[in-house]
């Protein structure tokens, strides 16, 4: 018998056990799936628990129910890899497990340690994250009784999970308190190390001008050294300070402390990844899929499902002794909500950025960079299939390549 690993049972490493799982015979190949943690969670649900849009049921579930049949599940924390080796240690035991090929997909965690200052005094109480099922629901009970002030959204650094995660959460955040009547006495404040409100030109101008329709302030090119609690601001390395009385922050984002361990990653335990053909850059029977690649993509669901379908086949061609031809093209979309009722989405690849048009193919029906009451339905629609067919395996009705199909081009950038 012949030995596939995957370490991680989240997004990407459950979708490849479903996947492969289903091409692989069972009296040749043993597939075992090995995760520290018996939860998993829906994370683009993280955003809506502070505004009452969902609660923590409706975001997590028990890993083993996604896993098939067929598939052994090791819950263990993993102490590294030895690739010269091919084999993996385990924490929790003293089993040792072989490999023939092994898929890293141990993902991404918030590193708040990292700033200074940032789990200081008021982290909990002034200072929250919304990346964590409890920052986000303790985010949820401070925003009830807030009546008034400076609300900053910081990003540390990057890269981090879901690019546009902070954009939504303060259009979430400008509803919220138009609801409740106060917003004219809340100051929205994204401060952010980008040059812009988002990564690319056509989609930044986009965003900045609904944040400027909504009298959402931005602050740009703002790299945070420190968090002073006492005086609730934030420092910059030049010393710029930001005064708040609430700080939202998407802290710096780390790869797997055991890739650290293995002597595998870059200086945040990201796994250098060839970014075609998703081998771990040096290691021939060594893939990695979703947010613990290296990859210059969005770090988000949608990578993960879509590079997935290039992973298999390649893995499959290593397999069966013919050249990997699959090539991942860093094909990305995200739906963003802008409000409770609207959302817009973005498609877009390594070498094209986001594009107004259509989505899929010709008859849409979601409209690209175009703010739309069914682009908010499908943001939530999206947890369904997330549930039901993403994370099993299941094909979804897209290609797994960027499709330039229904795009428009702006005659400025022609």
């Amino acid at each position: 018998m012949k030995n596939i690993l995957i370490l991680g049972a989240g997004t990407a490493g459950t979708l490849m056990a479903n996947k492969l799982r289903k091409k692989l015979n069972r009296k040749e190949w043993n597939i075992t799936i090995v995760d520290e943690d018996k939860t998993h969670y829906y994370q683009p649900g993280f955003l809506f628990i502070p505004f009452g849009i969902y609660d923590e049921k409706d975001v997590i579930k028990p890993k083993s129910k996604f896993i098939p049949k067929g598939v052994d599940l090791i819950i263990s924390k993993i102490e590294k890899i030895i690739p010269t080796e091919n084999r993996v240690t385990l924490q929790d035991s003293k089993i040792d497990l072989k490999y023939d090929y092994l898929i890293i997909a141990t993902g991404t965690r918030i590193a708040p340690e990292e700033t200074p200052g940032l789990q200081g005094d008021l982290w909990y109480k002034d200072i929250f994250d919304f990346y964590t099922v409890e920052g986000a629901v303790a985010l949820g009970e401070r925003i009830k009784s807030f009546n008034g002030g400076r609300i900053i959204v910081n990003i540390t650094e990057l890269p981090f999970k879901c690019p546009v995660a902070p954009l939504e959460f303060v259009f979430l955040a400008d509803t919220y308190f138009k609801k409740r009547g106060i917003r004219d006495k809340v100051d929205i404040t994204l401060v952010t190390p980008l040059p812009g409100a988002f990564t690319k030109p056509i989609a930044t101008k986009m965003l900045s001008g609904l944040m400027v329709e909504k009298n959402i302030n931005l602050i740009t090119d703002y790299n945070i050294s420190e968090v002073d609690n006492a005086g609730k601001r934030i420092l910059d390395y030049a010393g710029k300070a930001v005064d708040f009385d609430i700080l939202v922050t998407v802290p710096t984002n780390k790869g797997a402390d055991m890739i650290e361990r293995s002597g595998m990653g870059d200086d945040l335990n990201f796994v250098p990844t060839d970014k075609h053909t998703l081998q771990a850059i040096g290691y021939e029977n060594i893939f990695v899929l979703g947010d613990a690649a290296n990859l210059p993509t969005s770090k988000a669901g949608s990578v993960a499902h879509f590079a997935g379908d290039f992973l298999e086949a390649n893995l499959l061609s290593l397999i069966n002794g013919t050249p990997m031809t699959a090539k991942f093209d860093g094909h990305a979309n995200c739906y963003i909500v802008t409000s409770d009722k609207k959302g817009t989405l973005i498609d877009f690849n390594y070498d094209t950025e986001p594009l107004p048009g259509r989505y899929p193919y010709f008859i849409g029906p979601f409209g690209l960079l175009k703010n739309t009451r069914l682009n908010y339905f499908g943001k939530l629609f999206f947890k369904w299939m997330y549930w039901n067919l993403l994370i099993k395996g299941h094909d979804l009705p897209v290609t797994s390549h960027m499709s330039m199909c229904c795009k428009e081009v702006p005659k400025e950038t022609k």
